[in-house]
């Protein structure tokens, strides 16, 4: 088995923000975990949501909208 676990500050430090929005997109079911100790993400998740979400803005969470490229 290939597949990588991170924890939430490792996912954080791999997508440039803070685990304090991690936390966002975990709470928005955005990104799903798996809990063993605390919470981890696959690495797999993480390329899915990357590639799921590209072109997005997701600085709300709960108000997901596509990149206006004329701003």
């Amino acid at each position: 088995m290939e597949d990588i676990l991170y924890t939430v500050t490792e996912a954080a430090k791999l997508i440039k923000t803070n685990p304090a929005y991690v936390y966002k997109l975990i709470n928005a079911g955005l990104i799903p975990v798996i809990k063993l100790g605390s919470k981890k993400i696959r690495k797999s998740t993480l390329l899915e949501f990357l590639e799921k979400y590209e072109g997005m803005d997701l600085t709300d969470p709960t108000q997901i909208k596509k990149i206006d490229l004329t701003e």
